[in-house]
């Protein structure tokens, strides 16, 4: 792959590398603004997982032959992978089948030593993922869920986040990105203030990963959580990251094959590290497919595709800024490649459907953050988000788009 040329970051070329992208719906070239749902998929990676179908696949850490001895030793291999990504430890890298199945794992398992009136502090921009799981537990254990605000321009309050953080607090779990503002949360300065009172963090990194440089050493987080479809992989795969000490105080919430190091009908004993929480036969092909994710990434380098996105970013803002009667929701001063907006008299959903005719993908509706969309006030919202293969020339064709929109509502 040569997306990275002497002359530097080369958009067009790396497009080549997205079959996808060449698709024309209703005969409009394809302009795909819905990364944040999830993410087109390089040739790379649609290649590695027809190869490990094609020429090696078998079930892994079970067999003596060929076959499966190869499957673990590529399975290892993209769990060193995964690991260097976020700078972490392999033995703390746990495969999942994303970052709303890691969450509910924590609740699950680490979720067990909550007692009644503890409390989990969130924020009011979560995900649902990142809100559900922690109803669920509240539920079970009689402990309570706390919501720190935001304010109108999408930013945490922090100062009211530290306030809330008491004797009671017990975890605090909190978006890396805001998947519908695009903000950016402080959050080495989150997890600061949790550990300055012993309670322990987890970063959702849904919307994180695909587009910075993750250190977990340098973040200190107890957890993180991150999918890969989401950054370019395949569907059904992701990862939670725990700190060595968090997991070995863990118990299984899962049982199976491969969890255990043996099995009476009096007792059964189980393997330490991640192995504990991967019952049954994984998503290998899965596992696979997001390491070579993650290699085609490291191959552009997440700096030029963070200063690409952020130039497509303030290239929108200011011209999705002049189209009279759309609103720009959040303006978080630090924001990740999404905007979200609302255009005047006009449902969400009649916009994405007349954007579609344009061959516009775009995501309209409350982006599984009900309770965010009532904090800002309004029913549902548009959302443009944008990836390291998208161009300005596409921001033109939606801005194209919603001049359309105007005219047919006006």
């Amino acid at each position: 792959m040569s997306a990275v040329t002497r002359a530097g970051f080369d958009v067009m070329r790396i497009r080549e590398d997205f079959p996808i992208l060449s698709q024309v719906p209703y005969g409009k070239p394809l302009v795909y603004l819905d990364n944040a749902a999830t993410a087109q998929k390089p040739r790379a990676v649609i290649d590695a997982t027809s190869r490990f179908y094609a020429e090696e696949y078998a079930n892994v850490n079970r067999g003596v032959h060929y076959l499966s001895e190869q499957a673990t030793v590529i399975y290892d291999q993209a769990r060193e992978t995964v690991a260097r990504f976020i700078n972490a430890d392999a033995e703390e890298i746990i495969f999942t089948r994303g970052t709303t199945d890691a969450i509910n794992l924590v609740a699950a398992s680490w979720g067990k030593r909550i007692r009644p009136d503890d409390e989990i502090l969130i924020t009011e921009m979560e995900h649902h993922s990142n809100i559900v799981p922690w109803q669920l537990l509240c539920e079970e254990r009689g402990a309570h869920l706390q919501v720190a605000p935001i304010t109108r321009a999408g930013e945490l309050d922090l100062d009211a986040f530290d306030a809330m953080i008491s004797e009671r607090t017990k975890l605090v779990s909190v978006a890396h990105i805001s998947n519908v503002l695009g903000t950016i949360n402080p959050i080495r300065e989150i997890i600061r203030l949790a550990h300055a009172k012993s309670v322990p963090v987890l970063v959702d990194g849904a919307q994180s990963a695909p587009h910075m440089a993750i250190d977990v050493q340098t973040l200190d987080c107890e957890f993180y959580a991150f999918s890969g479809h989401k950054l370019f992989g395949p569907t059904g795969i992701g990862v939670l990251y725990a700190k060595r000490a968090m997991l070995e105080e863990m118990p299984p919430y899962q049982g199976g094959g491969d969890m255990i190091v043996s099995v009476s009908f009096d007792k059964s004993t189980y393997k330490s590290g991640p192995g504990r929480f991967e019952a049954g036969t994984p998503n290998i092909a899965g596992v696979v497919g997001l390491g070579e994710a993650i290699r085609y990434v490291d191959k552009i380098g997440l700096d030029q595709i963070g200063e690409h996105e952020n130039q497509l970013l303030q290239y929108a803002t200011k011209k999705l800024s002049l189209i009279p009667g759309l609103k720009i929701v959040g303006n978080a001063k630090r924001k990740a490649s999404v905007i979200s907006f609302v255009v005047e008299g006009v449902h969400p959903h009649d916009v994405g459907t007349v954007l579609d005719r344009e061959g516009i993908a775009v995501r309209a509706g409350h982006h599984c953050a009900q309770p965010l969309m009532r904090v800002m006030g309004v029913p549902a919202t548009l959302r443009a988000s944008f990836a390291f293969y998208n161009t300005k020339g596409e921001i033109d064709v939606l801005v194209g788009g919603l001049d359309k929109v105007r005219e047919l509502f006006s």
